[in-house]
């Protein structure tokens, strides 16, 4: 006679699966050892490319995007203090953030027509395609 071997999973699996999701997506959103990136978006529409980016907490003075060739970088430091002497916090639970994040634009971006725009706490860069990268139809001809 032989012993049949079957993998079953306890019965509390699921609720241990549960809190394992539960703080990994809590411990998903800190920020590690200081460094804050911000979540962001990126879609494709006709023409164009569209990145938005949460920067809650942040202003459009606080942030600074860059194109260097095909390198798009947003960054900021929030300098809250600068040119002020330290004050003195009875209690401090906010952090000074600072944050960079560097993109490889695709070949058929026009980096002379990047724009940006700045409300709710969502950078919002609308990266327009060169006329050339946009597909085109094609005639064909019978020969005669």
């Amino acid at each position: 006679m032989r012993a049949i071997v079957r993998h079953t999973r306890p019965r509390n699996a699921s609720l241990w699966n549960d809190m394992d999701r539960l703080f990994n997506n809590f411990f998903e959103d800190l920020p590690q050892d200081g460094f804050y990136a911000p979540r962001v978006d990126v879609r494709e529409e006709e023409g164009r490319y569209l990145l938005e980016a949460e920067i809650p907490g942040f202003s459009e003075k606080d942030v600074d995007v860059k194109v260097d060739d095909n390198l798009l970088t947003i960054s900021s430091v929030n300098v809250e203090n600068s040119g002020k002497t330290e004050a003195c916090y009875l209690v401090r639970e906010r952090k000074i953030r600072e944050f960079s994040r560097s993109f490889v634009l695709p070949k058929d971006v026009d980096n002379e027509k990047i724009s940006g725009s700045f409300s709710n706490g969502i950078l919002t860069l609308t990266m327009e395609k060169r006329p050339e990268a946009k597909p085109r139809q094609i005639e064909i001809r019978q020969e005669k």
